[in-house]
């Protein structure tokens, strides 16, 4: 293999400006979304203390998914794993800076040294909404309403909230005879969509349960309910607007990170086959972990690259342009026609892109082409002398003459 080819490494992408146009798409209507129920933006930094991030997932995560090293001042750091964490951090150290409740929402890359496969990289967007400060059963039903915003925004059809709890999950667990350990149990359990009951089974008795206990555990998650607070948050999800269809009590739901501790979420997509594409759940002792005061906390995560692969899977887009560019001026090398209308274009909030060189004019509108950018707009010598402009629609060829003044008024028709 040719050591200087040029390739990107496994589990980590590219973006092309057409797959840009998409996710900014995307990207722009959660945050529509997030913004109109009040939640505010905050970002954090790649690297973090690896005591940080740590203990606050599972072992596994620290074991074989995270990226731990040492930095040039030899400190042991990580690149961080999850947005929930970071901005739970941010709560321990500002506390006396930021007014509670605090919503924010944050959407940055995290890294995850993961087994690559559809829908899952090592690098991907993470999108998180969380509210710090309140145990309000309205605040959990919340997240929900938020959820079922998205997915109809989007024009998810088939799809649906799945909601548990760690308390009842706990409780299973207790009543099975399962005392130590819960957590490790409740990892194994999480993975019942990928591995079904008996891959479960057979984890959880090489984790030292015995056939009765892991029995009792799959008996009394078949026969769970709700307890008085899901109830309560699933009577306010309704208030809110959602219909009882679009979400259900999944008692199976556990969700992998250690540092949950109440209600959990997952929504799962019927088409394409690919499991979650979003979860979260409550986790009240997180940032009291970290060092700081003790802040109830609840969040839930957009898996924005699912998201995206099965927008793009299931044709749900509305049709969108494939540049953000509006209009191109032709370069004729004149002192100033052209750089002045480029000018007027943008100060008037047209896109526009002025193409750098003097080139011929079949060239100029070749790439015009390429880049899919819409109109072309050409100022030749007989168009300066009378103060004019051609405007070619590169759609369907047809090209006009009009005065200078009159250009704003033609593209913004």
């Amino acid at each position: 293999m040719n050591q200087n080819k040029p390739q990107t490494l496994k589990g980590f992408r590219d973006f092309l400006p057409e797959t840009m146009v998409v996710r900014n798409y995307v990207k722009k209507l959660l945050i529509e979304t997030f913004e109109s129920f009040g939640f505010e933006p905050l970002e954090t930094p790649v690297l973090e203390y690896a005591s940080v991030l740590k203990g606050k997932y599972s072992s596994e995560t620290d074991d074989k998914l995270g990226y731990f090293f040492k930095d040039n001042g030899d400190r042991d750091v990580g690149m961080r794993y999850d947005l929930t964490v970071p901005a739970a951090k941010v709560l321990a150290i500002y506390s006396q800076q930021i007014s509670l409740p605090f919503k924010r929402y944050q959407i940055q890359p995290v890294w995850r040294a993961d087994n690559t496969q559809k829908g899952r990289y090592r690098e991907f967007m993470q999108c998180d909404i969380d509210t710090f400060g309140s145990s309000s059963p309205v605040v959990d039903a919340e997240f929900v309403a938020i959820v079922y915003r998205v997915m109809q925004k989007l024009n998810f059809k088939k799809f649906t909230i799945q909601i548990s709890s760690r308390t009842i999950l706990k409780d299973i667990l207790a009543k099975s005879g399962v005392a130590e350990n819960q957590n490790s149990v409740i990892l194994s359990i999480d993975k019942l969509l990928k591995i079904g009951e008996d891959g479960v089974k057979k984890e959880l008795t090489s984790k030292g349960l015995s056939n009765t206990q892991v029995d009792s555990i799959f008996e009394y998650i078949k026969t769970a309910q709700p307890d008085a607070n899901l109830l309560e948050i699933f009577s306010q999800i309704e208030a809110l607007g959602v219909p009882s269809t679009a979400f259900k009590f999944e008692p199976t739901l556990a969700r992998g990170s250690d540092y949950y501790t109440g209600i959990l979420f997952e929504t799962i997509v019927e088409e394409p086959k690919i499991g979650a594409i979003g979860g979260g759940g409550r986790y009240d002792n997180l940032i009291e972990s970290l060092g700081g005061p003790d802040i109830p906390a609840v969040g839930y995560s957009f898996g924005f690259e699912p998201l995206i692969d099965c927008i793009n899977e299931l044709n749900l887009l509305p049709e969108l342009s494939k540049t953000t560019t509006k209009i191109m001026v032709a370069n004729f090398g004149q002192d100033d026609p052209s750089l002045k209308l480029a000018s007027l274009l943008r100060q008037n909030g047209l896109n526009t892109l002025l193409y750098p060189a003097v080139d011929k004019l079949g060239k100029q509108f070749k790439y015009a082409s390429a880049k899919f950018i819409p109109f072309v707009a050409i100022i030749g010598p007989d168009e300066a002398k009378n103060n004019q402009v051609t405007l070619k629609n590169m759609a369907t060829g047809e090209q006009k003459l009009i005065k200078q003044d009159e250009i704003i008024d033609n593209m913004l028709k």
